[in-house]
């Protein structure tokens, strides 16, 4: 029962990560911390930008969870392998695929990873921080509906 119970709080810190990174990129990376971030809506030279300085803020949080997780209360330990393993899904998913920085190249050619690429190309698609579209990293709305979100802004 405790397995399954783990395993559960493990796959829910999963998906709710998801919801945490829209918010967070949403309102945090697009606002008040657009200092950061801005370094990722722009063409980079090094491997590193600001931006990732956010990778190692939520590796932080999730390091002291593990840590009050083993001390205290047990939960907390699954819940940042929950986020521990979205972490590792975004690297390959956005750095990796979506933005090119691992060493190997793919790009799909359908698909819902075709999908994924495509709706955070979208994102990228305007340089400043307002009216871009699909804040998500693992979820990648239709792009056909983002385009026309894209077309909508740019007539206002």
């Amino acid at each position: 029962m405790t397995l399954l119970v783990n395993t559960l709080i493990v796959l829910v810190s999963i998906v709710a990560m998801e919801g945490f990174a829209w918010l967070a990129h949403r309102y945090i990376m697009h606002g008040w911390g657009w200092g950061w971030h801005k370094s990722h809506h722009e063409p980079t030279d090094g491997i590193f930008e600001v931006n990732d300085l956010y990778a190692v803020v939520f590796g932080v949080f999730a390091m002291g969870l593990f840590m009050i997780g083993s001390l205290y209360w047990q939960p907390l330990w699954y819940i940042a392998l929950g986020i521990t393993i979205y972490g590792i899904l975004y690297g390959f998913v956005h750095d990796g695929l979506v933005h090119q920085r691992w060493p190997f190249r793919y790009f799909p050619k359908g698909g819902y990873l075709r999908r994924l690429v495509v709706a955070h190309k979208l994102h990228h698609a305007l340089q400043s921080r307002e009216d871009c579209v699909s804040f998500g990293f693992l979820y990648a709305p239709d792009p056909k509906k983002l385009k026309s979100r894209l077309r909508a802004s740019r007539s206002r």
